[in-house]
């Protein structure tokens, strides 16, 4: 019996037993090679990638937990969560240094340079799986590519800052208080490099807002419904805010304590 889950913005996502079934697309093969090499490698927090069913689709392992859909729970918005995010990010991205050296074609979204890591492109709560209000999964690596850490980490501190202006729904804190966030982040994560990465994630909204456009002009359903909806304009306006207070970010970004080493597990 299949279980639609929620969320799944671009894909319809079904649960049958401890299994997840997902479309495939040219990309999946690349995808799978690297689900595969994750946990070959002992990451467990990442799916496991089972094969195809009789329908075309991608056969996942099941990750038990709660994913963070909007609207956020407490326990997604609480620093525990903010904190182990980060820190799950940097083990997936330190997992994926040598396949990104070796796999630069075949993604959904071409590489962005310098390349450093696979980028998962979508880091979320929406695409994290918690066990309380601890980041215990990631999920969902069908826009991942390789490309810069940096481009990650941009879009986490967007998402779990978050960087969001007062009109956004899912959006909350005064940018006082976004910025603290966003340090805890970068502090969890081990960045020691944070010039520039302000304007980066400004840079990564209007990315998100150019795809959108692209595909819905492609005619892709999902992401004209994004439009109808206003998510164009919400991520303007959210990067309206970041840049407004620009000083904000910068003076609470700083540089990091622990010059570049693997955090804690």
């Amino acid at each position: 019996m299949e279980e639609l889950l929620p969320g799944g913005g671009v894909n319809e996502v079904v649960r049958v037993g401890d299994t997840v079934r997902r479309p495939t697309g040219p990309w999946s093969p690349r995808v799978h090679a690297l689900l595969r090499e994750l946990r070959s490698g002992g990451l467990t927090a990442t799916p496991d990638f089972l094969g195809v069913d009789d329908q075309g689709r991608e056969i996942l392992t099941f990750m038990p937990g709660d994913v963070g859909n909007y609207p956020l729970a407490p326990a997604v918005s609480s620093e525990t969560a903010l904190v182990t995010a980060a820190r799950l990010l940097r083990r997936y991205h330190d997992a994926t240094v040598d396949f990104a050296r070796r796999h630069r074609d075949g993604w959904q979204v071409p590489a962005r340079e310098p390349v450093e890591v696979i980028c998962h492109n979508d880091f979320a709560p929406y695409n994290c799986v918690l066990a309380g209000d601890e980041v215990v999964g990631l999920i969902d690596f069908d826009f991942a590519h390789p490309g810069p850490r940096s481009w990650d980490v941009a879009n986490g501190l967007y998402r779990f800052a978050p960087m969001t202006d007062d009109t956004n729904p899912d959006g909350f804190g005064t940018p006082a208080g976004q910025a603290r966030r966003a340090r805890l982040f970068c502090d969890a994560y081990g960045l020691p490099d944070r010039s520039g990465l302000v304007d980066l994630v400004v840079a990564r909204l209007h990315a998100v807002v150019d795809l959108m456009h692209a595909r819905a002009a492609a005619g892709d359903a999902a992401f004209a419904g994004h439009v109808a909806h206003g998510h164009d304009r919400l991520y303007l306006r959210d990067a309206e805010h970041i840049a407004r207070h620009r000083d904000v970010f910068e003076a609470a970004l700083g540089s990091s304590d622990g010059g570049g080493a693997a955090p804690s597990r």
